[in-house]
């Protein structure tokens, strides 16, 4: 008996905002997708609007109702992050999901941000650390808020060197996968946090193990280095039987943790498959070194101080 494809039950949505980073293409678009057919408003965070409108009009060629509104997001640029959580807070409407997705994975060559970080660290882990705090009145002004941060299987092999942040001794692998040990720190800590101090906010991460996007291609070819190689690398390793799965299989962990009812806060959750990396929805495993407790505060506080954005104080 063929067993049936993996998916989630999403409950109706309707009246809840929700803010995915990211949502232009790859997993935020489906992320979007599935946020807007449950009735939801979804406000597309993304760096270029004319891809997110692009995004916008596929969603609705398959959902012709959705509410969907576009938002300059450049997680590389404090100071755009700022403007980002402005605009919202103007606005003064909760905000009921906030999905830190976007990413960028395995630059080549060293990198920095518009304020002079490494930029898998400052864009994956403090951008969004800086966006969330900004938008933290929002969503505890909101009846169940969640926020979910997207990991990855590379916090396997990635490390975050507390001696070397910013990775001066690059190396492209270790430092994405340093960046996304970030990730799900920063979302332990925000829901510890959120706890002990009633903000009403429940955090949570996932991965989507092995899904194919463009962020395997857009990475490692950065700057225009290695297209071919990359590109024939990838095109075999996707022909590999049962190792990749595609988008709307990929979002399930994520929308799972999300706005699931038994989704817990401050756990993390992955695809059920072999090694995490194809499947449906289920709590998943992380090295050691990404559920350090001491290690998670270190960090909240040193993000704190690089990005220039203190949450509330905590007892």
């Amino acid at each position: 008996m063929a067993r049936s494809a993996p998916d989630v039950t999403v409950p109706d949505l309707t009246g809840r905002r929700a803010v995915i980073t990211g949502a232009n293409s790859g997993l935020g678009l489906g992320l979007t997708r599935r946020f807007a057919e449950a009735g939801a408003e979804v406000v597309l965070a993304v760096r270029n609007r004319a891809k997110g409108a692009a995004a916008v009009e596929e969603v609705r060629t398959a959902v012709p109702d959705a509410r969907l509104t576009i938002r300059h997001l450049d997680l590389t640029s404090l100071k755009t992050v700022a403007a980002f959580g402005a605009e919202l807070a103007a606005e003064g409407r909760p905000i009921d999901f906030l999905i830190n997705n976007a990413g960028v994975m395995a630059l080549p060559r060293r990198g920095v941000t518009e304020d002079g970080f490494e930029t898998q660290f400052g864009g994956n882990h403090l951008g969004h650390f800086a966006l969330t705090g900004h938008l933290l009145p929002l969503l505890r002004a909101a009846q169940s808020p969640r926020v979910t941060t997207v990991s990855s299987i590379s916090t396997w092999w990635g490390r975050l060197n507390f001696g070397d942040l910013q990775s001066e001794r690059y190396r492209p692998q270790r430092a994405y996968g340093g960046s996304k040990i970030a990730n799900l720190l920063f979302a332990r800590e925000l829901h510890r946090r959120s706890e002990e101090a009633g903000w009403g906010v429940l955090s949570n991460a996932a991965h989507p193990g092995a899904t194919i996007t463009n962020l395997q291609f857009t990475g490692p070819t950065h700057g225009g280095a290695a297209v071919t190689r990359t590109r024939l690398m990838y095109g075999l390793l996707y022909r590999i039987p049962g190792l990749w799965q595609q988008v709307p299989t990929g979002i399930l962990p994520i929308l799972h943790a999300a706005v699931s009812p038994d989704a817990r806060g401050g756990a993390y959750y992955g695809p059920d498959g072999f090694c995490g990396l194809t499947g449906g929805p289920a709590e998943g495993r992380a090295p050691r070194r990404a559920l350090d407790d001491a290690a998670a505060a270190r960090l909240w506080e040193v993000s704190e101080k690089l990005t220039g954005v203190a949450y509330p104080a905590v007892g």
